[in-house]
């Protein structure tokens, strides 16, 4: 992991308030921000927390060293004074919020960070293009493994993002359910299992489709998965396991009417014996395509240009909002926005998922709870990410994946069969401000 500052991976506003509340006086304020969505995208029915640990190490990292107060002064952005203020920065508020992998709803507080006005405003536009990006992948790849019901899903989406967000992305789907990502970094960086073994171009490398099997073959062994639809699919499934045996670990297709191609093929490497190699299928496929495969013998699916797109919603609609402050006494002092369309809920706020006898799950609480109050009953939703400015490690790293990774699975027990379903409806459970 790069140890780069991540400082003016920012909004220029984000300073320019900082500058002018520093000269009202105000940037010491304690203050409450709030990240939030008021809805889902698409009429999705429950959405994915992700990014949670990514976001924890680059605010870690969001100090301003000299290259970065050089440039700033340079191009007049602030004040001296400010930029003063800018070379000792480090946050040391606490930051509370969703486990990663949790789902979400429409108004839930996703994340709460409670520091001065100051230190709290400029990391604004770091938090959002994190979980923005991160938790659109994630809840997209969620409704994938729902609609693969227990086939393993692979992410192979590199090529269709920036690098950087590539890397985001595999980790993102992992931690919603898919089994492994083609992109190396991710699985240096995260932990996550890679996969991969050739692409058409190597098919064509060689004199002839047999010649390169055999060379695959020769180097990951007879187990390996071998791409069948370069010329035609039924010569290159008899070549295929001609070359590898009835041993041949997978085939895969990347083209076709694959309903009826994966039936057939199903057929043809039973009637050659191969009745243990498996079908993977990796042809421009989304929840949709994935749901259509689910009668046929399709036994693992690869995804790319629709996971890494977030299906059609690549952005989840979050926000970061001020809800309250302290005023003059020491009180906190709810504060929000009240314009049409874009009304946010003032106060500090306590969650919990309320559920039945059965573990099902029927309602968010959203409880505003000012200056001290009970705690509600119900699942807590809410736990410590940075205490005094430092994150907790549990959080971080690939065991921090492979932590949210199982957080998810469990909590997705709690949905309903109905919240499941791909098309268009309302959110699975109601967020009631109490």
């Amino acid at each position: 992991m790069t140890s780069a500052s991540t400082a003016l991976l920012t909004d220029r506003y984000e300073l320019t308030m900082l500058d002018a509340a520093m000269l009202s006086g105000t940037h010491e304020r304690e203050c409450v921000f709030e990240v939030f969505a008021r809805s889902l995208p698409g009429g999705r029915r429950y959405g994915v927390v992700a990014g949670t640990g990514r976001l924890l190490d680059l605010i870690r990292r969001f100090r301003f060293g000299d290259a970065e107060l050089t440039w700033l002064r340079d191009n007049h952005v602030v004040r001296d004074e400010t930029l003063d203020w800018l070379a000792d920065y480090r946050f040391n508020g606490t930051i509370r919020g969703y486990r990663e992998g949790e789902l979400y709803f429409p108004g839930s507080p996703v994340l709460i960070v409670d520091a001065p006005f100051g230190e709290g405003v400029i990391l604004e536009t770091l938090v959002l293009s994190v979980l923005n990006h991160d938790s659109a992948i994630a809840s997209a790849a969620a409704r994938m493994v729902s609609a693969a019901t227990g086939r393993p899903l692979a992410e192979m989406g590199s090529r269709r993002a920036e690098e950087d967000a590539a890397v985001a992305a595999a980790r993102a789907a992992y931690i919603a359910g898919f089994s492994a990502t083609s992109n190396l970094e991710a699985g240096r960086s995260w932990g996550i299992p890679t996969m991969g073994t050739a692409a058409h171009a190597f098919t064509l490398l060689h004199d002839s489709e047999e010649d390169a099997f055999a060379a695959q073959v020769h180097a990951l062994g007879p187990e390996t998965t071998l791409l069948v639809d370069t010329y035609d699919v039924k010569k290159g499934i008899e070549t295929a396991v001609r070359v590898a045996g009835t041993g041949l670990g997978a085939v895969r297709l990347d083209s076709g009417d694959l309903p009826v191609l994966v039936a057939s093929v199903r057929a043809q490497l039973d009637s050659l014996g191969a009745t243990g190699t498996r079908i993977t299928v990796t042809n421009d496929l989304d929840e949709f395509a994935i749901a259509a495969l689910r009668a046929s013998p399709v036994d693992s699916y690869g995804v790319g240009t629709s996971l890494v797109t977030g299906s059609g919603a690549p952005t989840a609609g979050m926000v970061y909002k001020l809800v309250a402050r302290k005023g003059d006494d020491g009180a906190w002092i709810p504060v929000a926005k009240t314009s049409t369309g874009k009304a946010s809920v003032g106060g500090t706020k306590v969650p919990v998922r309320v559920l039945d006898e059965n573990g099902v799950a029927v309602a968010e609480e959203v409880h505003i709870v000012q200056n001290g109050g009970d705690v509600p009953s119900g699942r807590p939703l809410h736990v410590p990410l940075v205490q005094d400015g430092t994150a907790l490690p549990e959080y971080l790293g690939a065991d921090g994946v492979e932590a949210a990774r199982a957080h998810h699975a469990v909590v997705r027990r709690e949905l309903s069969e109905s919240a499941l379903r791909l098309g268009r409806g309302e959110p699975a459970i109601p967020t009631e401000f109490i």
